[in-house]
């Protein structure tokens, strides 16, 4: 069964959808195709389909795809197939996954013949339910961007995202977190905060430099309180790993976390998608998924 992003109907991308059902289909494989106008009329084909018990779901996009099919099959015997074509991609970045065709075709085709590994997933939960997320939950500087990109009507693509995150570096300020670790209860002021379950976020901030997808456990994330400027000095080395060794920076590894935060003014995320307000509970469920890497 294939899934192909509802939003990828133009750019380059868009018929890279039609090249994977072709590749599969020629290589022997009998392909269910799945088109929606919209993530979640996908979402409901996808979980009526599955139904059927098919060999693998493969997704076709980004990360939001990736955490579609995440909360479709995690926790289940069904593979995830990744054929990456976002403008992140930090799932298939983790797992080794090409982004360009037909690199990416002849991995998802090799890791079909072979068969599929298993990595770690978060388990999130909180007052609207509970998901799976492959790769970090969000809850400080990083979420409030994705909260007003989200909320912004204009402009359109990654620009958006751009004007957001200045807009919230001017209004940078540290928040009080109220933790629980393993089940032990702490507070900390911090200015970014996020789990990780893999090395990158954000299409390759690799905030958890050490992370590995399949280690049993989640990594902490927090950056102390700190100024404007210093805050945008530690931002390049964090796309290159290099600020895990900076002292405004903790990195530790957890089974549990705990986050609420004393505002009540954040509102969490999770593999850039918007989860709710906190608080949350997150914890590492080793082996959760299948994955076709």
């Amino acid at each position: 069964m294939v899934a192909i992003n509802p939003t990828a109907s133009f750019g380059r991308t868009s018929s890279v959808g039609a090249q994977v059902v072709e590749r599969l289909r020629s290589d022997g494989y009998e392909v269910n195709e799945l088109r929606a106008p919209d993530f979640e009329a996908l979402k409901v084909a996808a979980r009526a389909a599955l139904a059927e018990h098919p060999d693998a779901l493969i997704v076709v996009g980004g990360d939001g795809m990736v955490s579609l099919g995440v909360n479709l099959v995690g926790g289940t015997s069904t593979p995830l197939g990744i054929v990456p074509t976002g403008t992140g991609n930090d799932s298939a970045l983790g797992l080794g996954i090409p982004f360009e065709l037909p690199a990416a075709l002849d991995a998802l085709a090799a890791a079909l013949a072979r068969g599929p590994r298993t990595i770690d997933l978060g388990h999130l939960t909180h007052a609207g339910g509970e998901l799976w997320f492959a790769s970090a939950l969000s809850a400080g500087f990083d979420a409030r961007v994705n909260e007003r990109a989200n909320r912004m009507r204009r402009p359109r693509g990654a620009s958006r995202y751009t004007i957001a995150l200045l807009v919230e570096l001017l209004r940078l300020r540290s928040r009080r977190y109220d933790l629980v670790v393993d089940g032990v209860p702490r507070s900390v002021s911090s200015v970014l905060l996020a789990v990780a379950n893999n090395s990158s976020i954000g299409g390759g901030m690799l905030i958890a430099p050490d992370a590995r997808l399949d280690d049993g456990a989640l990594d902490l994330f927090i950056v102390a309180p700190v100024s404007r400027l210093r805050f945008l000095r530690l931002f390049p080395k964090v796309f290159k790993g290099t600020h895990a060794g900076e002292s405004i920076v903790s990195l530790s590894r957890v089974s549990t976390v705990t986050v609420a935060e004393a505002s009540g003014d954040i509102v969490a995320y999770a593999d850039g998608e918007r989860v709710g307000p906190l608080p949350v509970t997150v914890a590492v469920r080793a082996g959760a998924l299948r994955v076709l890497a």
